[in-house]
């Protein structure tokens, strides 16, 4: 018996029209898989977008009540109403606004850490001797 040829001609035919279908549809799906990929960051991009612009209603809102209008000038322009008393505190000259700041945010010790603080330099004997009443007339 003569032995069959492993490739006949309608098999070869057959694998050149499967490559040919599967060559013609690689674009298409290569195209639809970029396209899926350009509208998902799309719509990431328009909620971005309606976020933003929700925030941006609300503080036109905001903006537009009086009451908002007169509280925030009266914080950053230091603005009086009518009748109204205003006093403004001015720093020592020579101080700069950062010094005030950090005066103001450096919380002093409580009383108890001092306490024990000067009990501890009283059995060191480091601490200061109290001052003596000399003024009274005795």
């Amino acid at each position: 018996m003569a032995k069959r040829p492993q490739l006949t001609g309608r098999a070869a035919i057959l694998a050149v029209v499967v490559c040919a279908i599967a060559m013609s549809l690689a674009y298409p799906v290569r195209e639809y898989i970029s396209n899926r990929r350009h509208i998902a960051e799309l719509e990431a991009q328009k909620s971005r977008v309606e976020a933003e612009r929700q925030a941006l209603a609300e503080e036109a809102r905001r903006i537009s009540d009086p009451n908002w209008t007169k509280r925030t000038v009266k914080e950053r322009l230091h603005y009086c109403g009518q009748g109204e008393k205003c006093y403004v505190i001015a720093r020592p000259p020579g101080q700069s606004t950062q010094k005030v700041a950090a005066q103001q945010q450096a919380d002093p010790a409580p009383w108890y850490q001092k306490l024990w603080e000067t009990i501890e330099a009283a059995d060191n004997g480091t601490g200061q001797k109290a001052p003596t009443g000399e003024k009274s007339g005795k």
